[in-house]
């Protein structure tokens, strides 16, 4: 799962851009999705970080996009009980709210087989007060925050060459926690969305980038449209490696 454990002070971003949040939702309002079963984890978390009102308004107030997750009675996965997401990655909330865990990861090429097991041992144990966090990356042809990747990979990457890459292509990271609420038992998962177009990576994860880039073209690459825009990927940076050599 590639988690590594987190102090409180750093759980969340400080001095996040309240106007882009308020913005973000303003243009989504899908983005917000809650069930019942959210209200009282939904009020904890709100309480937990000062904020007045539940989900939507936690999450308006901080960088992060943020999910809740629980157990009900009778089951054995935890799922998705509340969403309030601003800026998605290529995902829309209303169609996984009220999902279980391996219902909303079965997308990922190799979930089932390798994590499912893992992830759901892992919530098990999550004690209140540990915080955990991992990051993610993908390539988008937008540098919007909000990106949902609708239609062709083929054509969505159709733009970008290898002279324009630098421009055109954008890395986006999702820094992801969890914790469990200690009151209600509820997981909270944030996603905090950062996005830089190509030109910003230095030569050395520039380099590291190109080469993950060739080894996704199968499986989970698929999925993330990598055969769309590998090869460009890696012209520009063997371009851009010649360039520094020069």
């Amino acid at each position: 799962m590639g988690l590594v454990r987190l102090s409180e002070g750093d759980w969340l971003q400080a001095g996040p851009d309240l106007e882009a949040r308020a913005q973000g939702f303003t243009d989504w309002p899908e983005g917000v999705q809650i069930t019942p079963e959210a209200e009282a984890p939904a009020r904890e978390l709100a309480q937990m970080l000062g904020v007045e009102g539940a989900l939507h308004e936690a999450a308006l107030a901080r960088h992060e996009d943020m999910c809740l997750l629980t157990k009900t009675p009778g089951d054995d996965q935890y799922r998705l009980i509340g969403a309030a997401v601003a800026w998605p990655s290529d995902w829309q909330p209303k169609d996984k709210i009220g999902l279980p865990l391996r219902a909303l990861h079965a997308p990922i090429a190799g979930y089932e087989k390798q994590l499912a097991t893992g992830v759901d041992r892992f919530m098990e144990m999550l004690k209140p007060g540990s915080i955990y966090g991992r990051c993610n990356w993908f390539i988008a042809a937008t540098g919007e925050r909000r990106w949902l990747a609708l239609g062709d990979p083929q054509e969505q990457f159709a733009h970008v060459t290898k002279e324009n890459a630098g421009e055109a292509l954008f890395i986006r990271s999702e820094r992801q926690t969890l914790r469990r609420l200690p009151e209600t038992g509820a997981i909270v998962f944030t996603i905090g969305i950062y996005v830089e177009p190509l030109r910003a990576l230095n030569a050395s994860n520039l380099h590291y980038l190109a080469k993950a880039a060739g080894s996704l073209v199968r499986g989970e690459g698929e999925r993330r449209g990598v055969g769309a825009y590998a090869d460009t990927l890696i012209g520009y940076a063997d371009a851009q490696e010649m360039k520094n050599k020069g």
